[in-house]
């Protein structure tokens, strides 16, 4: 296309504001032609730069004794110990799942399976965190049906067992879902793999799948708000190939145990393009690529289109001169394309040839690293007032009823179930409990992960909301007996260019920021995703929840000692780990039984956060106790009651117990309840940690029996608990 068809049109199309543009037009000191516009436009789009977020990023903690590789590879590496690393990192596939959700959900999957064996890992678990909106919504049966599968669809058929995650519920997610995917793998530490090219004509090698024409422009569809009617995006979303993934991971797998790889990227979010600028800017270098030699399953590609196009299952490698033969003998037995399209050189600019000419020639500095980075304007959330006329409980038996059946709160097995949550037999504990347990292969170690976020707490207190997010994280982890590693974030927001929106990310942020530190939970990967809006047609935004959720890991020594929410035995001592609840400001009990959201969330106190979680592992260690559940969603009722639908086995508080909401059904942080068969020694470390503690009855029965007496049978909370899922799918 001649520099004469570049309209202001054509360029408002790609995404550039007009100073953007005049950034472009500096950075090559001439007009772009089509093709270079649509490059800088996905490395400039919000999903590509993190242009609105980076500033703020920078403030979270990332490092630690235990961090390989922090933030800015493909995925973040901690160490595991015996020469062992676990590889780790979460996005979101949000956009794509609204508009097309099976296949958006499966090539959320397919890509962050990609970001981990890049690194040389081999995945061992997924999980997902997926946000819906009301469950009457007209669409929402169709999303939640086609997400599910997706996941599934792709996972299963891949061979990685999908081990935990969350499902929420909000009106706010009505016209915007969240589908956040999360892989963990294991690397030995000698053998972990980074994506800066070096070593001037080296040869650049696509692998993988055929270049087609879907997903193309879908990092920047991913960057912009969505219109009430999606279907016309529907061409931007990606197909995904779950067989063909397994034959790659296999055949990368089998190059890395080789030398003859110097760097390698996945083709993610703005495929050739991303990969091969990052690449060459991360390495300092030059790159060059011969767009005839891309392999391609459509007939009269561009170079447009091959370089904006997110067909999934391809990779791009940098090898060692002289180790082509042995790599395309690799993938060729893997049945996968494998081509020598370019190589690398000392330019320091991207230059693409197609049919003879240069078709694209730009310096690589502007297009990574001096890539628009912008101090939005940002207002802080002011916090809702304490409550002041915070109601009580009329009838706590129903109460629990209508909790334990409510969309939040009720049994996910029928999403689970989809799932192949025991495949390469290493899982010790599949979803259900605190965190998911998987054992590392061969050894006695086992990794505990977890995804948490509590949105309604970052909307009424986003620095608050963060803190909570991070310390559930964590808690979940102790709770299960693992010490906490690291973790990795999925960054969820509406629109940055609104300043109470940016003030909600900057808010969230500094509440992680605080608690990472307080705790020594780094965030060593992740993803931003601003954008998650609904836009109607007088032009007024809806926006999502401030969501940034999650993605725990943790370290267990030995998976044999790991500990269950289930209750084990009639008889066991029933102990709280923490102050009194007392706190229903933001609670699902407010909100579900006094139908309304109000007040601040519950404050989160990180020096009792880390005693108590530090506590309660040694406990696990030590085999104290027979059962732990953190406190969270519903508070202690509702934690009691998941102990005992898990056991099969009820409990009854004591008749001293306070019988208020706020103590049975009130979300403080911080907190636990344990069982144990010899409360002593459980004692005596709660007092020498100078933990408060309650006694809170005893293991047994078939039913809840609350302080006043009052039994509600297991049965009845069971048939509540499994029952929303399935009336709601109609299965």
């Amino acid at each position: 296309m001649s520099e004469s068809a570049i309209t202001p049109a054509i360029v408002a199309e790609h995404g550039f504001s007009p100073e953007e543009y005049q950034r472009v037009l500096h950075a090559l000191g001439r007009e772009p032609n089509l093709t270079e516009l649509g490059i800088f436009s996905v490395m400039w789009s919000e999903h590509c730069s993190y242009k609105s977020s980076r500033l703020h990023l920078k403030k979270l903690p990332t490092t630690g004794p235990q961090v390989i590789q922090g933030p800015g590879e493909n995925a973040g590496v901690v160490d595991i110990g015996d020469g062992q690393a676990a590889i780790f990192k979460m996005e979101s596939h949000n956009h794509p799942s609204y508009i097309e959700p099976y296949q958006g959900a499966a090539t959320g999957v397919g890509g962050i399976l990609r970001d981990v064996f890049t690194m040389g890992a081999r995945p061992v678990a997924n999980l997902n965190a997926l946000r819906f909106g009301r469950p009457d919504h007209p669409k929402m049966r169709h999303l939640i049906a086609g997400v599910v599968e997706g996941i599934g669809g792709y996972g299963n058929c891949v061979g990685v067992p999908t081990v935990g995650g969350e499902v929420n519920f909000h009106p706010a997610y009505d016209g915007n879902i969240l589908v956040n995917a999360m892989t963990v793998g294991v690397a030995e530490t000698a053998k972990i793999f980074y994506s800066a090219a070096s070593g001037v004509g080296n040869p650049i090698v696509y692998v993988g799948s055929k270049t087609g024409r879907d997903g193309i422009h879908g990092a920047t569809m991913a960057s912009a708000d969505f219109s009430e009617d999606s279907e016309e995006k529907r061409p931007t979303v990606q197909v995904g190939d779950p067989f063909t993934e397994k034959l790659l991971i296999e055949a990368c797998l089998e190059l890395m145990a080789s030398d003859a790889i110097v760097a390698i990227q996945d083709m993610g979010a703005a495929g050739l393009t991303s990969s091969s600028v990052e690449m060459a800017s991360k390495g300092g270098v030059g790159i060059r690529l011969d767009m005839n030699k891309v392999p391609q399953r459509e007939s009269g590609m561009t170079p447009y289109e091959m370089m904006l196009s997110e067909s999934q299952e391809r990779m791009l490698m940098v090898l060692k001169p002289g180790r082509e033969a042995e790599a395309e003998a690799i993938f060729r037995k893997w049945e996968l394309d494998f081509a020598v399209i370019g190589e690398v050189t000392d330019s320091g600019r991207m230059v693409l040839e197609w049919n003879g000419a240069v078709v694209a020639d730009i310096p690589l500095g502007p297009l990574a690293d001096d890539a628009p980075c912008y101090d939005r304007p940002w207002t802080r959330t002011v916090p809702p007032a304490p409550l002041a006329d915070a109601p009580e409980t009329a009838d706590a038996a129903a109460d629990l009823m209508k909790l334990m059946g409510s969309p939040d709160l009720a049994s996910r097995r029928w999403v689970w179930e989809q799932y192949d949550q025991k495949v390469g037999a290493d899982t010790v504990q599949a979803p259900g409990g605190d965190a998911a347990v998987v054992r590392v292969h061969g050894t006695d170690k086992a990794l505990a992960i977890t995804t948490d976020c509590t949105p309604r707490y970052c909307l009424a207190d986003p620095v608050e909301g963060g803190k909570q997010a991070i310390a559930e994280a964590w808690r979940n982890l102790c709770a299960v007996g693992a010490t906490p590693l690291a973790a990795t974030d999925c960054m969820n927001f509406g629109n940055p260019q609104r300043p109470e929106i940016m003030g909600q990310f900057v808010g969230c942020i500094e509440g992680m920021a605080e608690a990472c530190e307080a705790l020594d939970f780094p965030i060593v990967s992740g993803n931003v995703s601003l954008y998650n809006e609904t836009k109607a047609e007088d032009g007024t935004g809806t926006a999502i929840l401030p969501t940034p959720a999650i993605g725990g890991v943790g370290l267990i020594a030995d998976w044999k000692k790991s500990a269950r929410i289930a209750f084990a035995n009639d008889g066991d001592d029933l102990w709280l780990i923490g102050n009194d609840p007392a706190h229903l400001g933001q609670s699902l009990w407010l909100r579900e039984i006094g139908g309304r959201e109000a007040g601040p969330p519950p404050p989160v106190d990180l020096a009792a956060e880390r005693k108590a979680g530090e506590t309660v592992r040694d406990l696990i260690r030590r085999e104290l106790v027979t059962a732990v559940h953190d406190l969270s969603d519903g508070g202690l009722l509702v934690a009691l009651a998941e102990m005992a639908l898990a056991g099969g086995i009820g409990a009854k508080l004591p008749p001293d117990c306070p019988a208020t909401a706020a103590f049975l059904f009130g979300e403080d942080q911080g907190r636990y309840i344990v069982a144990t068969a010899n409360s002593d020694p459980v004692l005596r470390a709660l007092a020498a940690a100078g933990l408060a503690h309650r006694f809170l009855g005893s293991v047994g029965g078939d039913a809840i029996t609350l302080p006043d007496g009052a039994a509600i049978p297991l049965a009845d909370l069971r048939r509540a608990h499994e029952g929303f899922f399935p009336a709601l799918m109609g299965s």
